[in-house]
């Protein structure tokens, strides 16, 4: 099997993209790198620096699978430039899946986003209610949503609503809350936690990756629009329970950031998949990697402020 993974140098892809090889398949990769390239050399793997907005030179030929990771991650980096962020996350997607059609690839595999309900005062948030995002990036991905299940009499389209991952990637990012608050704890020894009654859904790094790979496995029986969260949590419990692990001052401020939903996974779950990891896991992880001295706090892991380095220079 050849699968292509865009965005495969990123968060999740640099995870991924190892199991797929460990697998026997066939992958390439094609990313902007943007944070660099963590992937480990493989005669089976082929890594393609270039952006997904040029669709025309992504090489489709014996492609039998697409996982499309790209976009520009999260709300503040797709504030930064909302035309750039419809054109990479939204425009280039629909492109891609009518590229896909063309070259007669049967499964495409779209990693969407749990935020695109926006702001949900449901307790079981399933895929059956309706989306209301707020931010461009939240916009960009119900957009690519909504064209991709077009595409779904012609092949195997799955989309994955991941809930916010935590636990440790090569390509690390500290801008997630999990990980954030971990290593505020662990550098300063105080978390700062904005408003702290938000609720945000958690997964672990090899629980969506993993989901990735049941995806794969189940072209036929597993198609349309599946959440992919197991723990919600709000951000105050977070921080307390980072601070079981680490010494730390909590301190809660006021914030202007409203987004709280939570989401039910029931639907992937009946699936057959089975989380095996928690955010207490991913907790102890990075704490581990910092004392090693193996993990330490740079800027090229938090997304916003990297691009904002990137686009100074």
């Amino acid at each position: 099997m050849h699968i292509l993974v865009t965005g495969g140098c990123g968060y999740k892809g640099t995870v991924l993209v190892p199991k797929l090889l460990k697998r026997g398949y066939r992958v390439t990769v094609i990313d902007k790198m943007w944070f660099g390239n963590f992937l480990p050399e493989n005669d089976q793997l082929t890594v393609i620096q270039g952006g997904i907005r040029n669709t025309e030179t992504i090489p489709l030929d014996g492609i039998d699978t697409i996982i499309h990771l790209a976009s520009i991650a999260n709300d503040p980096c797709g504030d930064l430039d909302p035309k750039l962020t419809w054109e990479i996350s939204a425009l280039a997607t629909m492109r891609l899946a009518d590229q896909a059609v063309r070259n007669n690839i049967k499964q495409f595999i779209y990693a969407s986003s749990g935020s695109v309900y926006g702001v949900k005062e449901e307790e079981q948030v399933t895929e059956e209610l309706v989306l209301d995002p707020i931010s461009e990036y939240n916009k960009t991905k119900m957009v690519a949503e909504r064209v991709l299940m077009s595409y779904r009499d012609k092949m195997a389209v799955q989309i994955v609503r991941p809930a916010t991952v935590c636990g440790y990637s090569s390509r690390m990012r500290l801008d997630v809350s999990v990980n954030m608050l971990t290593m505020q704890a662990l550098t300063k020894g105080v978390i700062t936690v904005f408003g702290g009654k938000q609720v945000r859904p958690n997964i672990h790094m090899e629980d969506i990756t993993n989901v990735y790979l049941h995806m794969i496995d189940n072209k036929e029986n597993v198609q349309g629009i599946y959440n992919a969260g197991f723990e919600n949590i709000s951000i105050l419990d977070i921080a307390e329970m980072v601070a079981q692990h680490i010494p730390a001052e909590i301190k809660v401020t006021e914030s202007n950031d409203p987004r709280s939903y939570r989401i039910n996974s029931d639907k992937l779950l009946a699936t057959g998949f089975t989380p095996k990891l928690t955010v207490n896991d991913a907790i102890q992880e990075i704490c581990t990697l910092y004392n090693e001295g193996k993990l330490k706090n740079e800027d090229k892991y938090h997304n916003l402020k990297w691009m904002q380095h990137l686009a100074a220079n």
